[in-house]
């Protein structure tokens, strides 16, 4: 008996300052609201917690329950002091806590559009669905990556309505994002079982980008990414130039993470570093193009396929690299290494 008392006084704890509580209505005057707080006694809503919650409360009639958040423990008039506003708030993010928990999905209405993404709302709070979470069928492809063009593409969704879950949130700092992809990922995880990375697939290119481009494989209709260095074995500068969109083709799955498949075309392509050493060896000095700087050094074509590198490291600094190499034009480079394994050639220029 004495341990059932003890529990049931354990029960009732005593208030803290930003705890949410359920009262009843008990009072209800021009400016304040009373509320019946059981054990712990009465609360008050009232001044600018009033005023703030004016609309919601004008409809309450003596009995009813209402949720609140306590923010003093005894003012000036002796009551618990209570916020419904701040309450109300807390609750509806716990709520989307809840939502994300349970992986619910949610139809929200898009009302914006910047270029990263979508602009909607839930239950009142501002809402973003990023560009990287739109389901593939609805991220812009734009040639180039064009973020005016990639903008005029995200507005279409204005007033459209999606479904979508909760990816992420954070109370305190006021966000909350958005997936469409999320519902998605599970589904596609167990598809991708099938596939095996080395494994060539079939499908059509629907997206080209200035990172690289998307093909649609498989029954099921996947979509992977063949990033721009896995397009040819040549450095690509922009990817229309080697697939076109509708284009049907082979690619190499190399790499299958989660939901994300990589792919490759230029695995399929003969390799042209492929018995290099045959023509080429170290201390031979050869012909090539400068074709474009970089903190490391100067890139050397050597053939259409074959790139080497004049490091940093033989001017000194990139202001004197600038000085003695002009980007387009021929010069004589001494082979250093070659590294066929690797694709890896060093080069030296040769004073004239």
């Amino acid at each position: 008996m004495m341990k059932k008392l003890s529990e049931k006084n354990n029960l009732v704890k005593p208030p803290k300052v930003g705890e949410i509580i359920e009262g009843k209505v008990i009072g209800k005057e021009r400016q304040a609201l009373f509320l019946n707080l059981g054990n712990i006694g009465t609360g008050i809503i009232y001044g600018k917690e009033f005023q703030e919650a004016k609309e919601e409360l004008k409809n309450l009639k003596i009995g009813d329950g209402i949720f609140a958040k306590i923010v003093d423990l005894e003012n000036e008039l002796g009551y618990i002091e209570l916020s419904v506003s701040q309450a109300s708030n807390e609750l509806i993010w716990e709520g989307l806590k809840q939502k994300k928990e349970k992986g619910e999905i949610i139809a929200v209405k898009i009302s914006g559009a910047n270029r990263g993404g979508l602009l909607t709302e839930i239950s009142g709070v501002s809402a973003f669905l990023p560009v990287s979470q739109l389901l593939p069928e609805h991220y812009p492809r734009v040639e180039g990556g064009d973020s005016s063009k990639i903008l005029r593409e995200l507005q279409k969704f204005v007033g459209k309505i999606l479904e979508v879950k909760v990816f992420d949130l954070s109370l305190r700092e006021k966000k909350l994002i958005l997936s469409e992809k999320v519902k998605e990922i599970e589904k596609i995880k167990e598809i991708l079982k099938k596939y095996k990375v080395g494994q060539v697939v079939k499908g059509e290119i629907t997206g080209i980008t200035d990172f690289g481009v998307f093909l649609k494989f498989g029954s099921e209709n996947l979509e992977g990414l063949i990033h721009i260095s896995e397009l040819d074995w040549a450095i690509v500068a922009d990817p229309s130039e080697i697939v076109k969109v509708g284009e049907k083709l082979r690619a190499k799955i190399i790499d299958i993470s989660d939901d994300k498949v990589s792919l490759s075309l230029k695995t399929l392509k003969k390799d042209p570093w492929r018995d290099i050493e045959k023509k080429y060896k170290k201390g031979d000095v050869i012909s090539g193009k400068v074709t474009k700087f970089n903190p490391f050094g100067a890139f050397i074509q050597v053939t259409p396929k074959i790139q080497g590198l004049c490091h940093i490291s033989e001017f000194g600094n990139q202001t004197r690299m600038a000085e003695r190499l002009k980007i387009d034009k021929k010069y004589d480079f001494q082979i250093l290494s070659i590294n066929p394994e690797e694709h890896r050639m060093t080069l030296k220029l040769v004073e004239k």
